[in-house]
Formats: structure tokens, C-alpha cells, sequence
């Protein structure tokens, strides 16, 4: 994905509303996310239909991967029980607090 350049890719919700037809043909043809506005502050952010389906592909492909890592822990005993990981978890908050 592009990045947001914010002189051309940021536009009011009313504008948005106005003039939305030309709105999704810069979003197509630059490449460019559009963030909507509203009351000067970010509202929504216009994607093509093909940086969305790239980010979801992306997002799907991560997922499996943690799932097959985790798989392969199981697989070589790499396992905590849930009393394990919350001593773990109090044994690093307590020298968090200390270096505080």
C-alpha cells in the first residue's frame, strides 16, 4: 500500500459525500488509501478492492504461520501449563516494578 499523502489523500466527509465517484477513481489510480474526515478528525479510510483482499491474504497467511509454529511446539513438547506461565508472567511485572 501507498502511503497517505496528506495534500492529497485526506478529504471531509462532505466532500467525500459530494464528489465520491472521483473519490474511488484517485483510489484506484494512485494506489493512495483516502482518509475520510469528519469534524477534522479521521473517520474512515477508502481502500481499492484489491489492497483489501492483498491485507486479508496477508493477514490469513500470518495467522496460519503462528498456527503451524504453534503446532510444531506441541509436536516437540515445547508446552507450559497455565500456572507456568503465570509464574513467568508475576516473575516479569515484579522486575518491571523494580526498575522502575
Amino acid at each position: 500500500m501507498k502511503a497517505v499523502q496528506i495534500a492529497r489523500d485526506i478529504v471531509p466527509i462532505a466532500e467525500f459525500k459530494a464528489q465520491s465517484a472521483s473519490w474511488l477513481e484517485h483510489v484506484r489510480t494512485s494506489g493512495h488509501p483516502v482518509v475520510i474526515t469528519q469534524n477534522g478528525r479521521p473517520a474512515g479510510v477508502l481502500i481499492s478492492p484489491e489492497e483489501f483482499d492483498r491485507i486479508q491474504h496477508q493477514s490469513l497467511e500470518f495467522i496460519r504461520g503462528e498456527i503451524r509454529a504453534g503446532e510444531a511446539a506441541i509436536a516437540a513438547g515445547r508446552l507450559y501449563t497455565s500456572e507456568e506461565v503465570k509464574r513467568h508472567l508475576e516473575a516479569r511485572r515484579k522486575i518491571r516494578k523494580s526498575l522502575k
